[in-house]
């Protein structure tokens, strides 16, 4: 039987469907989902509980003429599926295929911003906003944002400069925690139905007209009758924040009854003013084991349709599980120790330890900026506290990393999860600057663990260091088997294999794939040097020189941005030392954002791999 959803090429296909055909719709959309996230793995709870929203918003609004901004972009799949690329689901996060976040690069028209960080959609869609109006148009601008991003720091100054400047701009927030949603019932909708109706809206502005035309008392009127609105709304309506931030309140309504969804949305449309529209969704929503455990189909591998199990398997213990395990035990034996996490209760590996020790863990949510400064606080009390966050997140608190930690030289550890290339998530996940953004702050050390041996005796080093240390370690198993390591002292790198022709300096995990090298350079009569950095700042300057000398070439390799990386700290190392007359090659990843794919793939193109490092060394050297 041929489904609705393959008649669906764009919007405009959507809108000759019934109201009643709608929830059919959703439901193919949520069979598609289900079966393609179970192979490719993906955003799956949160792109499910949205799938009813996305339809009712493309089945009112004229998109692509009306933009649409999703927060994050975990929870567009629907999206995608309604805006002409159902033929292509199937590649989802795989290499040359669709992203799974929303991506300019692959739909101009529909994904107006390449995102996957939270909290920026309500800036962006009023800068859109802004913009439209200079010019004249008229189009509508909707952010969908849900509860938690809401949260966010930019999110909240993004309203309250909205609802100040009184542009046309509908907020959408999906809320899926129920956090502020008490108020669900048949009494707020009934109240609801009211306050959306074009008749009730159109008497309200008629009202304040007349109200404020009236000599002396005009306005003591309209203020008592906007008090009384207010104080009814109060009473029965959770929204009385965003109505003193400037917004028109709407809500709560059932996320997954699409005919109300629609109502409201079309009741709403001669409203010219800051909207905020309170959706109510539930995670996973039709699939049951997403329903039943959200948080573990929030970001899943590949995973059994019928049993909800994941299909793959980490072989080895994780960078994360390793970090966690041995945080857990140290801080069983001190009690200074900290944990904290920004929403990343389960990515980071702090499961045991917010369990063990509740009075000393912190998840401050989708709040980076205030996690380093919560963290400095806590430095400034006597505490050691661990900061757990993705590389690519703790890019939001780089200021407070600065300012808040550095600027004091507190005792604060950074433990940079997902450092290098993540894989499928793409380029707004891969963390590949950390290196360069950390380099230049005074009185911080950065170091990269090779395996999860190394990353436990690094993580003591730093609790007991006096000033600010951040560690960066990448997402999964350690590439290579774990290497005898030699006691952890500051600025102090790690000689691996000893050699006279080529010396290799790698930095975390890339130490595997420099000793595999040399093994088959070796093979050739070339004897090869290989280097574990160990620390990033401060660099070994003694280590650099002992490797400089007598060699023909020095070659580094790091799982990070070239400019202002590591190659970088080498090379100033040399000429700050005036060793001239040594070839040099630096590699890592280039000036460019990193598309997504396998993380295996991606080292092999990027020429992060034994053989490409081989094929490197022998063109230059011979």
């Amino acid at each position: 039987m041929e489904r609705l959803i393959d008649k669906i090429d764009c919007p405009n296909d959507l809108k000759k469907l019934s109201l009643l055909q709608l929830p059919k719709v959703a439901q193919e959309i949520r069979n598609e989902m289900i079966d393609t996230v179970s192979k490719t793995g993906g955003h799956l709870a949160s792109s499910l509980g949205a799938v009813d929203l996305a339809v009712a918003i493309h089945y009112i609004f004229d998109t692509p003429n009306d933009k649409v901004f999703w927060d994050v972009g975990h929870q567009s799949y629907a999206h995608k599926i309604l805006t002409g690329r159902l033929k292509n689901f199937n590649t989802l996060r795989q290499a040359g295929g669709l992203s799974g976040f929303p991506n300019k690069d692959e739909s101009p028209e529909y994904d107006i911003f390449t995102c996957g960080h939270s909290s920026t959609s309500i800036s962006t869609a009023m800068g859109l906003a802004l913009a439209r109006d200079l010019k004249g148009e008229t189009n509508r601008i909707i952010a969908v944002i849900g509860d938690a991003s809401l949260a966010g720091g930019m999110a909240f100054e993004a309203l309250n400069h909205a609802g100040h400047a009184k542009r046309d701009i509908i907020v959408i927030l999906n809320d899926n925690e129920l956090s502020i949603s008490r108020s669900v019932g048949a009494l707020s909708r009934y109240l609801n139905r009211i306050i959306t109706n074009p008749a009730y809206n159109k008497i309200r502005r008629d009202v304040e007209k007349v109200l404020k035309r009236i000599p002396r008392f005009g306005f003591r009127a309209y203020r008592a009758a906007r008090k009384l609105e207010e104080g009814l709304k109060n009473l029965l309506v959770p929204g009385m924040l965003f109505e003193e931030m400037g917004f028109r309140y709407f809500g709560p309504i059932d996320g997954h009854n699409i005919a109300q969804i629609v109502a409201t949305f079309r009741n709403l449309s001669g409203l010219k003013e800051p909207i905020l529209i309170h959706v109510v969704t539930k995670k996973g929503k039709g699939y049951k084991f997403a329903e039943e455990k959200p948080a573990d189909f929030h970001g899943t591998g590949p995973f059994n349709v019928e049993t909800g199990r994941k299909t793959e398997k980490a072989l080895g213990e994780t960078f994360t599980e390793a970090f966690g395990k041995e945080l857990t035990r140290m801080a069983g034996q001190d009690d200074r120790i900290i944990g904290v996490t920004a929403a990343m209760l389960d990515g980071t590996g702090l499961n045991a330890f917010a369990t063990l020790f509740p009075d000393r863990f912190f998840d401050v949510g989708i709040a980076e900026e205030h996690a380093v400064g919560l963290s400095a606080g806590l430095a400034r009390g006597g505490f050691r506290p661990v900061v757990a966050i993705y590389s690519t997140f703790l890019q939001r608190g780089y200021d407070q990393i600065i300012h808040d930690v550095c600027l004091q030289d507190l005792p604060v550890v950074f433990c940079l999860d997902r450092a290098g290339l993540v894989g499928e998530d793409g380029p707004t996940h891969h963390g590949i600057f950390d290196i360069a953004y950390l380099r230049g702050m005074p009185n911080l050390t950065v170091m990269a663990p090779r395996d999860t041996n190394e990353l436990q005796s690094m993580l003591n080093f730093a609790i007991r260091a006096k000033g600010p240390v951040a560690m960066r370690y990448p997402r999964g198993v350690p590439i290579g088997n774990s290497i005898a390591g030699t006691p952890i002292e500051t600025g102090k790198a790690q000689v691996l294999r000893q050699g006279t022709d080529v010396a290799i300096i790698s930095v975390g995990d890339m130490a595997s794939i420099a000793l595999e090298a040399a093994e088959k350079l070796s093979r050739k009569g070339i004897s090869v040097m290989v280097v574990d950095a160990r620390f990033i700042k401060p660099i070994d300057e003694e280590a650099v020189k002992r490797a400089a000398s007598g060699v023909k070439l020095i070659v580094t390799i790091e799982e990070g941005i070239l400019e202002g990386g590591f190659g970088s700290a080498v090379l100033e190392t040399l000429e700050k030392n005036n060793i001239t007359g040594l070839k040099t090659r630096c590699m890592g990843l280039p000036d460019k954002f990193i598309e997504h794919g396998r993380r295996s793939g991606l080292l092999a193109k990027y020429n992060l791999t034994p053989d490409a490092v081989c094929d490197e060394i022998i063109r230059e050297i011979l």
